[in-house]
């Protein structure tokens, strides 16, 4: 009987663990990405430096998990030294699979938007143009700020649509190769209080346009890719980090909002030393379920520092 109790209470014990947040606790990562490849999750940062004073990165990881509770990382996929073009700023990055390959869109210099290659989803990525895909100087872009924060999305037919800017929403209709556009840039409308961070995703044949606005998250909805779309609300309240960075991805029946943080900073830094003001430029990815209402919308997500339940392998 004993022995009977034990293996229960080890049981219980399974089916309860949770992955505590911040999930990546080794590195300081920022600004996530989570797309779904060959049954695996894949999370795509920007990689906040330990001695951080700004936002100066330079390289991109990526991580993987098959029980979101596990992150393997895989190291330095793509740096600024492997590009001719680029001089600072490895900022949020995204990443998309079509034709067997790999692609890896990133923003440096607060005016390029780039892409890279690669044969497997942790890379390493190559830059197969040798130069930016689009700028904050090409024919249509409207941005009088930074061009920041790519976005891929690619719809049930194919087509692939690349989001990106800081203030308005500009898009461009990605071609098979995946590496150039055609038709000039799409000034997307209906993203009200938009300012960053823009992500694409779909549910139940509606297209979900979610950014950082006003410190939060908020979100608009469309029957379009490239809308219009309809202001809906909020998702993530204002978080300790100063930015709001987040991505949206179903993985295994249930659907995950990733965002970053300041509490891995908050945890390993005194309070009362001089390092601890530069806390908003060491943030940490975090991740919490999020739900939808009957008619589609997108319940309001509230932080838990115990995160998801770990996924048991069958």
């Amino acid at each position: 009987m004993k022995r009977i109790i034990i293996l229960f209470l080890m049981h219980l014990c399974t089916i309860q663990a949770f992955a505590q947040n911040p999930i990546i606790t080794h590195i300081y990562t920022a600004d996530p990405s989570a797309r779904v490849f060959n049954d695996t999750l894949f999370i795509y940062p920007s990689h906040d430096r330990d001695q951080a004073q700004w936002w100066d990165m330079i390289d991109w990881h990526v991580f993987s998990t098959t029980d979101m509770k596990q992150y393997h990382d895989h190291g330095a996929a793509l740096s600024l030294i492997d590009l001719k073009w680029a001089k600072q700023y490895a900022w949020a990055p995204d990443c998309a699979r079509k034709n067997g390959k790999y692609y890896f869109y990133f923003p440096t210099d607060q005016a390029f938007i780039g892409v890279a290659v690669g044969d497997k989803p942790w890379g390493p990525f190559r830059d197969p143009l040798g130069r930016p895909l689009i700028t904050i100087s090409s024919p249509g872009v409207v941005c009088n700020r930074d061009f920041i924060d790519p976005c891929v999305f690619i719809d049930e037919d194919g087509m692939a649509y690349l989001f990106m800017g800081q203030n308005t929403v500009n898009a461009v209709v990605l071609n098979d190769d995946m590496i150039s556009y055609k038709d000039g840039v799409k000034i997307i409308e209906g993203t009200d209080h938009f300012f960053e961070a823009v992500w694409v995703h779909k549910y139940h044949g509606k297209y979900y346009m979610s950014y950082s606005g006003n410190g939060k998250i908020l979100y608009a909805m469309s029957d379009a890719p490239l809308g219009p779309y309809q202001f809906k609300g909020e998702i993530l309240d204002e978080v300790n980090s100063g930015t709001n960075h987040h991505s949206i991805v179903e993985y295994k029946g249930a659907w995950y909002l990733f965002y970053h943080t300041a509490d891995l900073a908050i945890r390993n830094i005194p309070a009362d030393s001089q390092e601890f003001k530069y806390i908003q430029w060491r943030r940490s990815v975090c991740v919490d379920y999020l739900y939808y209402n009957e008619d589609g919308t997108i319940r309001k997500v509230i932080p838990t520092k115990t995160g998801v339940q770990q996924i048991v392998q069958d």
